[in-house]
Order: C-alpha cells, then structure tokens, then sequence
C-alpha cells in the first residue's frame, strides 16, 4: 500500500474509504449489538423506550457528533496521541486531562476485551455445536461458560490477536476495517430482514419507539442516553482523535463526523430493532407470555441484562429456516463488531507510548499485558465487570469535557479556519458549533452529573451511595476517578515530556 505522509513523514490512511471504515470500525461495535440494547432495556418504562430514544438521538447533534468534530481537528492538527494533543496544544500542565481521557478509554479497554472473548466463545459455539431451543438451554450455556476458565482463555485470545492486528500501525488497521465492516453491515441487514419476517415481532419494535413521556424528567434517563452515545460513537474516548492523527488535509472533517455518528447510531438502531424484535417474537409467540413478563426478562437477563444479546439471539435463529448459518454469521459480525472497536482501544494506548520514544512492539507487548491481567476481574466476576462499566461509562463524560476543553483552548473559531473550514468541498462549519464546544458540553456535563448524583444520593441508591463498595454507588465513582485523578497530576510533569517517536510502518 502506498501510503500518503503528513509534514511530520508519519503515515497516513491511503483513502478517505479507508478512514471512514476504520473509523466507523471504531464507532460500530459490540457497543451498539450487545450494549444498547441492554441499556435500553434498563430505562424503558412501562409503555416504552422511546424517551431513551429521543435523548439519545438529542445528544448525538448536540455531543458526540461536535466533539467528534472536535476529535478529528485536534488529532489531525497535533499530530499525536490524547496525551501529546494536551502537551502541544494546551500546555505541559494540561498533560493530566489527555491522561484522564487515556485512562478511562483504558478502564474500558480492559473489560471490553472480556466482552469480544464472549463473542469469539460463542462464534465458536455455534459453528460447532447445536442451537439452543429453549430459554433454559440459552442460560445454561451461558452460566456454564461463566463458571469456566474459558472466560480468560478468550479474553487472552481477543487481546493477541488485536495486538497482531495493529502490529503494523496504521496499514494493517485500514485493511482489516475495509474489509470486516462491510461484512458486518451485511450481515445486520439479513438479520433485521429475518426478525421483522417472525410473528409478533412488531409488537417488540412499537415498544422499542413508543415513548413514556414522564421518563424525560427523570435525570438518569438523560445521563444513561449521554453515556450511551459517547460509548456507541466513541465521541469523548480519544480513539478518534488518535486515527486523526493519520488523516491527511484533504479529508472533509464535518462530513466524516456525521457519516461516523449517524452511521453508528443507525446501526445501534438496527440493533435494537433484531434484540427486541426476537425476544417478544419467542416470548409472546411461544411461551405466551404477557408484556410485563417479557420486559421482566429483558430486564434480568445477567447483570444490567449483560446476556441479553447472547441468551436471546441464538434462539431467535433457532426458530429460523437455515437457522444455524444465520448463527454463525451473527455472531462472526458482532466479533467483527467488538474486534474492530477494540483494536482502536489498543492503538490509542499504543500510540501514548510510542509519543514517549517507545517502540510500537514493546509498546504493544507491554499494552496486551497489561490489558489481560486488569481484565481478570471483569472477566470472573459480572458484579465487578458492571461496576467497571458503570464508572468509566460515567467517565466519558468527563472526558468529552475534556476534549472541549482543548478545542477551547486553541480557540474554536482558529480550529475551524485552520483544521475544518480549508476543505471547500466540506460542510461549512457555522460558530454554532463554538457555542456548543465551548458552553454546551462542559456546562451540560456538570448539570447532568450534579443532577444524577444529588437524585442518586436521595433516591435511585440512597442506602448506599457513599459505600465505595456497592458496584453503583457514587461514591464508587469518586473514588475510582479520585485515583485516576491523583495519579496523572502526581505524574504530571512526566506526562508532558513527550518524545514524538517516529512510527515504523
């Protein structure tokens, strides 16, 4: 591959085609299949989940898609990882934020790489093995595998095989991505096409959009709906902001945003439409069950509804003519899904320490490592994997905070005349976008945060919310973050002394 260099002679993705799959590798995964569709479960009301709906879609043009406009800018004008970004842009002082932002995209990296291993482990199930026909059969497959060691030997599996991926940068990543996220699109859309052939399917979907307009006043509605788009479009991780790093100057940033955010949450809803479509076709169809019970079990399918995607899909495609190929191509494209995004996950600590003069193997030998032994926790334990799920989920809104910040701090109508406006063929990018960087984000953030926990500490988990041990309490937030925080402003001095090591190809 012929690969275009930035004035820095690092390499760059040879296509805006190739960009755009990667990154869209990076916004679509497991994410948008197994994620949101257990959130939504978990905050819909009685008659629905289209209030979380309406929130989520709010915040995909008024967070996820600005910042990762914000991303694109400032990886691209910085030419480094979140770290590097922070030392070159805002000031050696500043290194903690990008660390912040490093360190909660880490915190993620080491439970997620637990979530692609579940995916590899049941790809290989049902390429080897029989469906389950039953509810029984689907949570005993799924209980037996939890009790195993098999939950390590996959997460150890996903960590090598993402560390070979990118082993060459960023060339390897853009052929992977060109060519696992067509294949994953397709392999939705057959499934989408399969769930709205089965019976009572549409009575799932209308409680999927049906909204329960009470839900909007309810604080954690809105901070789950913020925190899901910031998962499901990577806005707030740095992941985007480090394959910018490799985007060249003729790539159109508005355009891409939006191709990035709405792309990913079509797909999420696409999702959405599969999971509830099938679970309401099997309960209602052939267990007769009534819709409070269906929801119950929704609900309550593994911790915050962990196996949802995992016990219920398998037998949807039970029911199905040609059932067990639809199986494996399902879940080989969720593993293209959890593969793509995890690779992204690995990059940006990859790209951290190669800023500071390491080398790309040792910087990844030592990124797997690490990734595989604060990934045993999550991998034995679902309360320990919700709790680390629950903090750094909440944590990205801090870390888009962040990412404003630094926009802000360039001065946001320099960035769009340096970094956004120079494309002719783009978007234009209006001051808008300044207000929303600038005012909305940060502002937004302290609001929903301070409103979560004051209903939190009265209400949601009253009893214990200063218990630093309860896995969904405020105090295990806190307390969590307040290490993340002492330790890069400890260390702060450290971080801004970046070396800028040229990448090998």
């Amino acid at each position: 591959m012929n690969l275009e260099s930035n004035k820095n002679n690092r390499p760059s993705f040879s296509s805006r085609s190739g960009f755009l799959f990667s990154t869209l590798g990076v916004a679509i995964g497991t994410g948008n299949i197994w994620r949101f569709p257990r959130i939504l479960a978990q905050n819909g009301g009685h008659l629905g989940s289209g209030a979380f709906l309406i929130s989520w879609l709010l915040f995909l043009f008024i967070w996820s898609i600005p910042l990762i406009i914000a991303e694109y800018a400032l990886g691209r004008k910085s030419r480094s990882g979140a770290i590097g970004t922070f030392t070159s842009l805002t000031g050696k002082k500043k290194a903690w934020m990008g660390g912040f932002i490093a360190f909660v995209s880490a915190g993620i990296t080491f439970y997620y790489a637990v979530v692609v291993g579940w995916c590899f482990f049941y790809f290989f199930k049902m390429l080897t093995g029989p469906l389950p026909v039953s509810s029984n059969e689907a949570f005993s497959i799924w209980n037996s595998f939890q009790s195993s060691a098999w939950p390590s030997v996959f997460h150890a599996a996903a960590l090598m095989l993402g560390i070979g991926a990118i082993w060459k940068g960023v060339s390897s990543i853009e052929k992977l991505n060109s060519r696992m996220i067509p294949i994953l699109l397709g392999i939705l859309f057959l499934a989408l096409v399969h769930t709205l052939t089965l019976p009572s399917s549409f009575i799932g979907i209308k409680y999927l959009f049906t909204p329960e307009w009470i839900q909007l006043m309810d604080a954690q509605i809105w901070l789950e709906a913020l925190t899901q788009n910031a998962w499901d479009t990577g806005a707030g991780w740095g992941l985007l902001l480090t394959y910018a790093t490799y985007m060249d100057k003729q790539q159109p940033i508005v355009k891409n945003a939006l191709i990035t955010g709405t792309g990913n949450n079509i797909v999420s809803l696409i999702a959405g439409i599969v999971i509830f479509g099938s679970v309401f076709s099997i309960l209602k169809t052939d267990m007769g069950m009534s819709q409070p019970e269906i929801l119950n079990v929704l609900r309550s399918s593994g911790p915050a509804s962990t196996g949802l995607t995992l016990i219920w899909i398998p037998q949807l495609f039970a029911k199905m003519e040609f059932g067990p190929l639809f199986a494996i191509l399902f879940f080989f494209g969720l593993s293209i899904a959890g593969f793509s995004s995890l690779i992204s996950m690995l990059e940006l600590q990859t790209r951290i320490l190669i800023d500071r003069g390491v080398t790309r193997r040792f910087a990844l030998l030592l990124v797997g490592v690490i990734c595989f032994l604060l990934g045993i926790p999550s991998a034995h334990s679902l309360t320990f994997f919700a709790n680390q799920d629950f903090v750094w989920g909440i944590a990205l809104v801090i870390s888009g905070s962040f990412i404003a910040y630094a926009a802000v701090s360039c001065g946001c109508p320099t960035l769009r005349n340096e970094e956004i406006l120079m494309n002719n063929l783009d978007i234009k990018l209006g001051a808008y976008w300044d207000v929303l960087i600038k005012y909305f984000v940060p502002l937004g953030a302290i609001i929903l945060l301070f409103w979560w926990f004051l209903l939190s500490a009265t209400t949601y988990t009253a009893n214990e919310s200063f218990d630093p041990f309860k896995p969904y309490s405020i105090m295990t937030c806190l307390f969590q973050w307040s290490i993340a925080f002492f330790l890069l402003n400890y260390f702060n001095q450290r971080l801004g002394k970046t070396a800028f090591r040229q990448d090998e190809e």
